[in-house]
């Protein structure tokens, strides 16, 4: 039986486009050669920690079309296109509220702001978003810059943990006698 890790991963998979299918889009052709290079796709402990990095900045940094920012971004940094759109998943329709609720009181905590009026006719549309967004807009930027900051060295920590786990199973192998005497 498959594990949910497995499943998930499958899902993923599945979701997102191949190369050869961005290669065929029309509308990506101009930019092809920089989008499909291969080091884009490949899971190297570099590019999936910038991959990890850019997916949460713009997961974060504005709330459309993070996917298309995202892949763009990792091809300027050249970080792991799959990977970066995949992790901009984590903020998604049904996590919208929450992370912009938390992100304003964050926000409001660094700006020093008073706590929202009503919109009445006395302040207008315009007062009551600049009294909100501000601090949401503070706390959203944290957040990206934060989590991207966190995410990349999380990342790199866990991959020179699976590589240094994986040098000690060898070693032990190499050590272990094949043969019982």
């Amino acid at each position: 039986m498959a594990s949910m890790k497995d499943l998930l991963a499958r899902r993923l998979k599945d979701t997102l486009p191949r190369r050869e299918e961005l290669a065929r889009n029309r509308w990506l052709r101009p930019v092809s050669q920089h989008l499909l290079a291969p080091e884009l796709w490949r899971m190297r402990g570099e590019t999936v920690a910038r991959g990890v990095a850019v997916g949460v900045f713009w997961a974060f940094i504005i709330p459309f079309a993070q996917i298309v920012f995202a892949t763009l971004h990792c091809v300027w940094w050249r970080g792991n296109i799959p990977v970066a759109a995949a992790i901009t998943f984590v903020t998604n329709p049904l996590t919208v509220g929450g992370w912009l609720w938390l992100a304003y009181q964050v926000g409001s905590l660094l700006v020093q702001a008073p706590p929202p009026l009503v919109p009445t006719g006395d302040i207008g549309l315009m007062g009551w978003l600049h009294a909100v967004g501000v601090p949401a807009l503070v706390g959203m930027a944290l957040f990206a810059v934060v989590g991207a900051g966190l995410g990349y060295v999380g990342v790199k920590m866990a991959w020179r943990l699976k590589l240094t786990l994986r040098m000690r199973q060898r070693t032990q192998r190499r050590s272990t006698p094949r043969y019982p005497a």
